[in-house]
Parts: structure tokens; C-alpha cells; sequence
């Protein structure tokens, strides 16, 4: 939902959260025309090598929980981890420079079912020195 909603500047409440999609978007961000290729993962692959390989297929990254699910949150310490491990590989053209990572609570608008405080992510941007947003 919340690329769709990047890219199409609506809300999408009705979609299925388990399909993996890559969205192709072009804007213009300072000036300059930006093209996006974004890889929506389902969130749910068990297998090291998949989650390995998509992480090597990005240049930057949304790490993306909800505030009503406590384990999402859990899994953000590891993939950020895993990101900078991979992109530190000297395998990697370029490897000492590390993408852009992002770490994003969503649904800040089901505070009766918020099992994440906004301190829990705060905290952990902090230790992670990654900028940290809450959205709805």
C-alpha cells in the first residue's frame, strides 16, 4: 500500500499483501527527472538466499514495520544489517559506499492496536544511525 501510494498519490486499502511486484515510476526530484524501478517484497521469504539476493538487486532502501506487529519490528535490527553487509562486500562494485536506508513505521493510525511505541523506533535509528519516520 504504501508504494502504490507513493506512485499513485492514492490510498489503496484493498490489496494483497503477500505479492511481490516491481513498480516502475519517474518524478522529479530536484529539478532532475528520477526513474524509479521499486521492488515491493512480500515480506515473507524464508529463504536467506532470496532475501540475500533482492537486498544485492537494490541501490536504496525503505525498511518498512508496522507498529501493530511487534515481530516486523524485530526483523528491521537484521535486514538493516544484513544491507550494510552486503553492500560492504568488496564482491560489489564500489563497495565501500553504503545505499541510502530508510526506516519506516507504518500504520500510525491504529494507535489501539500499536504494539511498537514511536520510542521503540526512535531508539533504534538512533543506534542504527538511519533516519526514522512514522507514517499512516
Amino acid at each position: 500500500a504504501l508504494t502504490v501510494r507513493f506512485i499513485t498519490r492514492r490510498f489503496i486499502g484493498d490489496y494483497d499483501p503477500t505479492l511481490e511486484m516491481i513498480y516502475r515510476h519517474v518524478a522529479i526530484i530536484d529539478g532532475e527527472m528520477v526513474h524509479f524501478e521499486i521492488l515491493d517484497t512480500a515480506g515473507q521469504e524464508e529463504d536467506s538466499l532470496q532475501i540475500e539476493e533482492k537486498i544485492k538487486w537494490g541501490d536504496g532502501f525503505a525498511v518498512v514495520y508496522s507498529v501493530t506487529d511487534r515481530c516486523s519490528f524485530d526483523e528491521v535490527m537484521r535486514l538493516c544489517f544484513l544491507i550494510n553487509h552486503l553492500h560492504s562486500s568488496p564482491k560489489r562494485s564500489g563497495g565501500a559506499e553504503q545505499p541510502p536506508v530508510v526506516i519506516v513505521g507504518n500504520k500510525k493510525d491504529l494507535q489501539f492496536d500499536r504494539m511498537v511505541s514511536t520510542e521503540d523506533g526512535e531508539n533504534l535509528s538512533k543506534a542504527l544511525k538511519l533516519p526514522f519516520y512514522e507514517i499512516s
